[in-house]
């Protein structure tokens, strides 16, 4: 079983059905990360450079043939950070940063070897954020990223030149202690073993057709 393997409580997540205050029994303090804002930017990136490095396996046959290339982790490392609040705005601010996306290659080199070897891509950004007003707990701006690249062209022993798709989030938080609403714990139910059953949806079968008592039989003449 699982919160959404057919198990019947109404202590588990999922569609509230009814009255949503039904169950509510007290104010519960959360830790959490708060997004105050965000934004998401998708792009195509043409005919962008990376420099490889770390190659597994090392030394590799050149020249390299490019198979893909795609993002090795979802956190953005965000440098460059500058914030100007905005006068006729309220809580408004513009965002200056530089976001570096981590990327994994995968190639196939001389000798026909599968290798992969790491490289990055940095993208700097303008945007107007919600940032909240100074106060004791700082806010910090994260990233959120993805990038997969299927084309690429070799240049030399340590450059590719990839095109592909990149979507970066760009997000205001705050580590807080949040009061919120609550049904109380979750009733956790137990995990269910995955089978691979041939016999399953056969057995399920009924033993004669449904409906055959309702056959009527022919008229006769």
């Amino acid at each position: 079983m699982s919160f959404f393997s057919n198990y019947q409580s109404d202590k588990c997540p999922g569609t509230i059905n009814g009255n949503p205050t039904n169950g509510l029994n007290e104010k519960v303090c959360v830790q959490v990360k708060r997004v105050f804002d965000a934004c998401i930017s998708q792009n195509r990136i043409d005919n962008m450079t990376v420099t490889l490095t770390d190659f597994v396996p090392a030394d590799p046959a050149f020249p390299l043939t490019f198979i893909s290339a795609r993002s090795t982790t979802t956190d953005g490392q965000v440098s460059n950070l500058q914030i100007d609040r905005l006068q006729d705005r309220q809580n408004c601010a513009r965002v200056q940063a530089t976001v570096t996306i981590p990327i994994e290659v995968l190639y196939t080199d001389a000798n026909g070897v599968e290798g992969v070897a790491t490289a990055s891509y940095t993208i700097n950004y303008d945007v107007i954020l919600f940032v909240p007003q100074p106060s004791i707990m700082p806010y910090a701006v994260e990233a959120v990223v993805s990038f997969v690249a299927p084309e690429g062209t070799y240049i030399n022993e340590t450059t590719f030149n990839i095109s592909g798709c990149l979507t970066v989030i760009l997000k205001v938080v705050m580590e807080v202690e949040l009061l919120v609403p609550s049904y109380g714990y979750c009733a956790i139910p137990p995990c269910q073993e995955y089978t691979n059953e041939i016999c399953t949806g056969f057995f399920e079968l009924p033993l004669y057709p449904q409906g055959a008592n309702r056959i009527q039989p022919p008229q006769v003449r």
